[in-house]
């Protein structure tokens, strides 16, 4: 699991990202159906199928959570941001990653992003990112459920830090006449239950009563929600605009710094959640 640190005091404090020829800033979300990349001082400038072309046909280089094809990943990014960005530009990239099997993942997409020349790579939790975007209380313990195209998890942030998390390989994309929607949302609760029943502690039933947080594209699928608040019989708040939370919160990440990180390449100190 992946688990990124509280930072230091005022790292979230906004102040303008110094923009220069020789430093940028770029905001990455690479799923499985879908890549989005925000830039500095341009805003959001990608919003494409995750889909590389090496020969005749298409290639899916990330499927599931996990970067299957870095290479391909690499060519994929090459393509779509290579001629977008300054060419003596060495930019500082935000990956969002996946909190289970997170460090697969950072490790392949920081060599995948290599193709982009960077300065320094960080990589944040999806379900953080999402919870930066919405502007989340982080103070208190929260629940966010991140429902993607193939792919869906259930986090438990305190203090801004992964405590638990559960996944299952389904998403948005797999709903047919045999994985009706409601599928996902009987995930979805029985994934909250089984943290229910595994914490010791009051923190996610306190999170629970806040309300969990929804983002991705199946949270603007009331078929899914609707049988999740069934189920949990709390209230549910989407994150607006939840298919592109994950990006926006990382590109909050970018904003907020007010000095340029390390080159060293090195993220948070990281531990493992309970």
């Amino acid at each position: 699991m992946t688990v990124l640190r509280r930072p230091r005091t005022g790292l979230f404090r906004h102040r303008p990202w110094p923009l220069c020829r020789q430093c940028s800033g770029v905001a990455l979300d690479m799923g499985s159906a879908r890549t989005r990349a925000w830039v500095a001082g341009r805003g959001m400038i990608l919003d494409v199928p995750t889909v590389t072309f090496p020969g005749a046909g298409a290639v899916y280089p990330i499927q599931r959570g996990s970067i299957v094809d870095t290479q391909g990943t690499a060519r994929m990014l090459d393509r779509l941001l290579g001629h977008r960005l300054p060419r003596f530009a060495r930019p500082v990239i935000v990956v969002t990653a996946p909190v289970l099997d997170g460090l697969a993942y950072r490790t392949e997409a920081r060599t995948a992003v290599e193709v982009l020349r960077p300065r320094n790579v960080l990589t944040v939790p999806s379900a953080r990112a999402v919870a930066l975007a919405a502007g989340a209380d982080l103070s208190r313990p929260l629940l966010v459920m991140d429902i993607g195209a193939h792919l869906t998890e259930v986090v438990l942030l305190v203090d801004g830090d992964v405590f638990d998390a559960r996944r299952t390989a389904l998403g948005t994309g797999d709903i047919d006449e045999t994985t009706p929607p409601s599928r996902i949302g009987e995930a979805l609760a029985d994934m909250t239950t089984s943290m229910l029943r595994q914490d010791g502690t009051s923190l996610t039933l306190d999170a629970l009563g806040r309300g969990p947080l929804l983002a991705g594209g199946g949270a603007l699928r009331p078929e899914i929600t609707c049988r999740l608040a069934d189920r949990l019989h709390v209230p549910l708040r989407a994150v607006p605009a939840p298919h592109t939370a994950a990006v926006r919160g990382a590109a909050k990440l970018l904003e907020a710094a007010h000095t340029h990180p390390s080159t060293t390449g090195t993220d948070p100190p990281e531990g493992h959640p309970h």
